[in-house]
């Protein structure tokens, strides 16, 4: 097992967003390390329930391997796998929390968003 508190971040694989996010987090939780889990357009994968059975697994592992205390779920401005109104991601992220915390994992889940400036604002 390793050794350090962990955190989980479920995000797109925009290079852009993954130092906010991971930033972000370690600024806001007492986590030493942020385990990664990414697809394009991720907040649309989850909410439309496409193909969860890989990123499901990788959580598993996050929490399982590492006693991750935690899953930060985001969706960011300007994204290229999931092109919708930021409005509809937020939305998307809101519903995106709910589907996680339905896993049973029994640790808490967040959603953020990431604006154009690249801040990360917490919205579910």
């Amino acid at each position: 097992m390793a050794e350090g508190r962990f955190a989980t971040s479920i995000s797109c694989m925009d290079g852009r967003i993954q130092l906010p996010i991971m930033q972000w987090i370690k600024d806001n939780y007492p986590v030493d390390f942020v385990d990664t889990i990414t697809e394009p357009g991720i907040d649309s994968v989850i909410s439309h329930r496409q193909n969860l059975g890989p990123i499901m697994r990788k959580a598993e592992i996050s929490i399982n391997a590492h006693r991750s205390q935690l899953i930060v779920i985001s969706g960011h401005h300007d994204c290229a796998g999931n092109p919708v109104p930021d409005e509809e991601q937020l939305a998307q992220i809101k519903e995106d929390v709910l589907i996680v915390k339905s896993w049973g994992y029994g640790i808490p889940v967040v959603g953020v968003w990431v604006d154009s400036d690249w801040t990360v604002q917490e919205v579910a």
